[in-house]
């Protein structure tokens, strides 16, 4: 990278939503320097779940040709634990299986670098082992550039897009985002086991490149939030989400809730004699719609993690998707705002309104309600031994006594987990309005 460089935009994080970024800039012609604090991109995330793609039909058409998928996910499950019971609610589907799928499993790490190996094809610079340690501003305050960790490495540019993770230091320095709550954090570690890949096919049911994702609520002790199981070719990854604040009330370290959902009596079969190849952590923004910052400022704008991002709804548990659309929206936005000469605050406002409009701020307000609801004391605490005590009570054969009505194995349930119905009926309530 020469000194001194001066470029139309700088985009700071090679993630999903930077690389994104880039490609949208690059391919509109402007000059534009991808900034990666990793060796490559993805060295330095960590990933737990499944990459929803579909974003990527327009960007990169047929992205599934090339992408470095692992498996294609065409199994999907939502399990409720306690600490002897599971109820599981199994979906398959052979349509997920072929084109335009809906969900895969991949290593960020490879996927990152795919993805930001599009915008490099497209124009963009990447500089990788280069901390952006603060930005550059004029006169009027106005940001026009950053100043980056490498002597003389300052790169001026009429944009500056920071993509830089949930503690995004660029964009807590423009005022853009408040400091990191824990209230609205939750820490996500993954173990990544070896396996062999007949193994694999053979414990969870499946053929060829499919795949299984396997979400979980009731497997963290108490502590806000839930697990995941999901398939790679080789290899399964497991994992939990914890609140840092119910962390750190309890006690508990997240490598032990791991290691007690992998003996776990309905998670053992699946891991049994699997080899640890990697264990990792993350730190992941659920605060929701409501607590997405202003996303632009003179000569700046925001996306992905550092914007807050991620949807944790229950039902849906998705980032890596709403990272890219709103990096498309972000390059574009910026693209056209330099096109035009205009890159204050005011012209960049067609930025929320495209997030607006699309699926990323769409979704977040829809589900605003979700991660209180999804991660309050009656569902972490008393729900899932509601719901598998009952399922335990129906499919138990009573005989020589007669079998109960539901209502009343229903009632049994609720008073022996301390559930009243007027906080069930309310939370049904809620869930109706929030994901009806």
């Amino acid at each position: 990278m020469p000194e001194a460089t001066t470029v139309d935009a700088v985009v700071v994080g090679a993630g999903p939503a930077g690389s994104a970024a880039a490609l949208e800039l690059a391919r509109a012609g402007r000059s534009v320097v991808l900034l990666e604090r990793g060796a490559y991109p993805g060295a330095k995330n960590v990933y737990g779940g499944v990459v929803y793609a579909r974003v990527l039909d327009e960007a990169v058409p047929r992205w599934w040709e090339e992408a470095p998928v692992q498996r294609w996910v065409t199994r999907r499950s939502t399990m409720v634990l306690t600490g002897s019971q599971a109820l599981t609610v199994d979906f398959r589907t052979a349509a997920w299986g072929g084109p335009p799928y809906n969900g895969m499993t991949t290593y960020r790490a490879d996927f990152d670098s795919w993805l930001a190996g599009k915008a490099v094809e497209a124009g963009a610079q990447l500089v990788t082992s280069t901390v952006a340690r603060s930005l550059l501003r004029d006169a009027a305050g106005r940001v026009v550039g950053v100043r980056t960790d490498r002597p003389d490495g300052d790169i001026g540019a009429r944009m500056v897009i920071a993509c830089d993770g949930v503690n995004s230091f660029l964009a807590k320095e423009a005022g853009l985002l408040p400091r990191t709550s824990p209230e609205h954090t939750t820490l996500g570690v993954k173990e990544t086991l070896a396996l062999p890949r007949a193994v694999i096919d053979e414990r969870f049911g499946l053929l060829g490149d499919h795949g299984m994702d396997i979400e979980m609520l009731g497997c963290t002790e108490g502590v806000p939030g839930g697990g995941f199981l999901y398939t790679n070719q080789d290899s399964v990854s497991i994992g939990v989400v914890a609140g840092l604040e119910g962390l750190a009330e309890a006690k508990t370290r997240p490598e032990e809730l791991i290691a007690r959902l992998k003996a776990h009596p309905a998670i053992a079969p699946y891991v049994r004699d699997a080899q640890l190849k990697e264990y990792s952590a993350h730190l992941i923004p659920e605060g929701g719609y409501r607590t997405i910052p202003k996303l632009a400022i003179d000569g700046m704008l925001v996306a992905g993690d550092a914007a807050a991002m991620c949807l944790a709804a229950g039902l849906w548990l998705e980032g890596v998707n709403f990272a890219i659309g709103a990096g498309l929206a972000a390059g574009r936005t910026a693209a056209e705002a330099i096109a035009a000469g205009d890159t204050s605050a005011r012209g960049l406002a067609g930025y929320r309104r495209r997030l607006a409009d699309s699926f990323v701020l769409a979704d977040h307000k829809r589900l605003r309600d979700a991660p209180d609801l999804v991660l309050g004391e009656r569902m972490q605490r008393q729900y899932p031994g509601l719901v598998c005590d009952l399922a335990e009570q129906v499919f138990t054969v009573t005989n020589p006594r007669p079998k109960r009505g539901m209502a009343a194995e229903f009632l049994r349930a609720a008073r022996r987990n301390d559930v009243r119905l007027r906080d069930l009926a309310r939370d049904a309530l809620t869930s109706l309005r929030t994901f009806g």
